[in-house]
C-alpha cells in the first residue's frame, strides 16, 4: 500500500492542487516572493491547524509580521534570511527553502535534545572491525549471543536477499537489537522491507491523508496503512529497536510500523518526527520550497509529526560514555535476557 501512495502523491498533487506550479501571477519582488511563500504554505501545508493547537502557531499573521522586515534595497541573502525565519515557525524539518548558494532548514527538532548516541563507542565497543555488512546494514553477534543490527540511513539500499542472509546468520541469537539511532530517513520502501521481517500477520500500522484543496482542513478520508509479513525469513524472537531524536522522516514511519509488531519493544528516546510526506513548489524568483503535504498517523489516528515515544525510556549516561559503553545497548541486552 505504501509503495502505491508514494507514487500517487505527486500525481494527486498535480490533479488536486493546481497551485503546485510556479507562482507566476505574483510579482518577482521581495514582497511578492514573501507573499508567494506564505500562500503556498497557507494553502498546501498539512499541519497548520494541528500546530496552531500544539505550538500556538499563528500562520495567518505571519506574512504581516515578516513583511515589516522587507525593504526595497534588500539583497537576495537578506530576503532569504527573512523567509527562513518565517518558515522556522512551522518547526518542521521537512520544510526547506533552496537557493543556489544555500538551503534553509529547521534543525531544532534534534539540536535541542541529547544525542543518546556515540558513533565512536558503537564502532569501538560493539561493532569492532570484523562486523558484517549487507546492503546498508552493519551487523554482528555480541559476546552474550545477542544479535546487533545497525542501519544508519534508509537512503542506503537493502535487498530481500540481504535480509534473508542477515536473519539466517542471527537465527541462533537469544534476541535482536535493531539500532536506528541517528537514521534521519530515506526511502520508505527500505524501511518497510525491514519492518516486514518482524510480523507474521497483516497488521494495521497507521493512516495517511492527502491534501484535496486550499483550505486548512481540506483532506481526503484517511487511508489505512498495513504492514504485511515478508515472504522471506522472519525474526521469531524478541527484539528491541533503539531510537533517539535523530530518528526522522522514514525512520519515524519505521518506528510507527514496527511498534505494532508483537515481539518488538521500542527503547531509548522519543523520535524526531517528520510524518508529513514532502512536496515542492517554486517561487516567482525561482527559489524552491519543500513542505509537508500528506499527514501520517499511527494506528490510533494520533499525530506522529512531533515524534513517537519509546516503550522504555533510556538515556546515555556520561559515565558510560567515558567508559566506552552504550547505555541503551546494555539496557537492551539486559532486557532481552529476562
Amino acid at each position: 500500500m505504501r509503495k502505491l501512495y508514494i507514487l500517487l502523491c505527486p500525481l494527486l498533487a498535480a490533479l488536486l492542487l493546481p497551485g503546485c506550479v510556479r507562482e507566476d501571477e505574483i510579482d518577482n519582488t521581495p514582497q511578492g516572493n514573501l507573499y508567494a511563500l506564505w500562500k503556498i504554505i497557507d494553502e498546501r501545508y498539512c499541519f497548520l491547524d494541528y500546530k496552531a493547537q500544539a505550538t500556538g502557531l499563528d500562520w495567518s499573521g505571519a506574512y504581516s509580521r515578516y513583511s515589516n522586515r522587507l525593504s526595497e534595497g534588500m539583497n537576495s541573502y537578506q530576503l532569504f534570511e527573512v523567509m527562513c525565519d518565517m518558515l522556522s515557525e512551522l518547526q518542521d524539518g521537512h520544510v526547506n527553502l533552496s537557493i543556489p548558494s544555500d538551503m534553509g532548514r529547521y534543525w531544532a527538532w534534534h539540536e535541542d535534545y541529547p544525542d543518546n548516541f556515540s558513533a565512536s563507542v558503537i564502532e569501538r565497543t560493539y561493532l569492532g572491525t570484523d562486523y558484517k555488512i549487507a546492503g546498508g546494514i552493519k551487523y554482528r553477534i555480541l559476546d552474550d549471543n545477542t544479535g546487533y543490527l545497525y542501519y544508519e540511513s534508509f537512503s542506503n539500499g537493502i535487498g530481500e536477499g540481504n535480509l534473508d542472509e542477515i536473519m539466517h546468520y542471527l537465527r541462533a541469537c537469544n534476541g535482536l537489537i535493531v539500532d536506528v539511532r541517528n537514521n534521519s530517513g530515506g526511502r520508505l520502501d527500505y524501511a518497510e522491507r525491514l519492518a516486514q521481517r518482524f510480523t507474521n500477520e497483516h497488521i494495521l500500522t497507521g493512516y495517511t491523508s492527502h491534501k484535496t484543496g486550499t483550505g486548512h482542513n481540506d483532506f481526503s478520508t484517511p487511508t489505512a496503512d498495513y504492514l504485511s509479513p515478508s515472504t522471506g525469513i522472519r525474526w521469531q524472537k524478541r527484539a528491541v529497536v533503539l531510537t533517539n531524536r535523530r530518528c526522522y522522516s522514514a525512520t519515524n514511519t519505521f518506528v510507527r510500523d514496527i511498534k505494532e509488531c508483537p515481539l518488538v519493544t521500542i527503547m531509548g528516546d522519543r523520535t524526531g518526527g517528520g510524518s508529513g510526506l514532502p512536496f515542492s513548489s517554486e517561487l516567482p524568483n525561482g527559489w524552491l520550497v519543500r513542505f509537508s503535504a500528506c499527514p501520517m498517523y499511527n494506528a490510533r489516528m494520533e499525530q506522529i509529526e512531533f515524534g513517537i515515544d519509546p516503550d522504555i525510556a533510556v538515556n546515555q549516561s556520561s559515565d558510560d560514555t567515558l567508559k566506552g559503553v552504550d547505555s541503551l545497548i546494555e539496557t537492551a541486552r539486559t532486557f532481552l535476557k529476562k
